[in-house]
């Protein structure tokens, strides 16, 4: 998967964060384990940083996160049984 889907929070987008097209972001993830519908800090390459929703919103959704895609999370409960 690879891919942590984020949502702004209330009242929050794009534009009224002065974000731009060309910023990367980097997710600070050691605030402890990754929960779901978690508030996670984001610091734009640009030096802007915000909170925003983690759109993971079951435990099994976060569990195939954590294994890397539904697939890998498959074929890893096979293996084991």
């Amino acid at each position: 998967m690879g891919i942590l889907p984020l949502e702004f929070l209330q009242g929050q987008n794009f534009d009224n964060l002065n974000l731009k097209e060309r910023d990367t972001y980097s997710l600070n993830l050691s605030q402890g384990d990754l929960k779901v519908g978690q508030e996670i800090d984001v610091t734009a390459s640009s030096g802007k940083k915000f909170k925003a929703k983690v759109r993971i919103d079951t435990n099994p959704e976060l569990q195939y996160f954590k294994n890397g895609g539904i697939l890998p999370y498959v074929l890893r409960k096979l293996m084991k049984e």
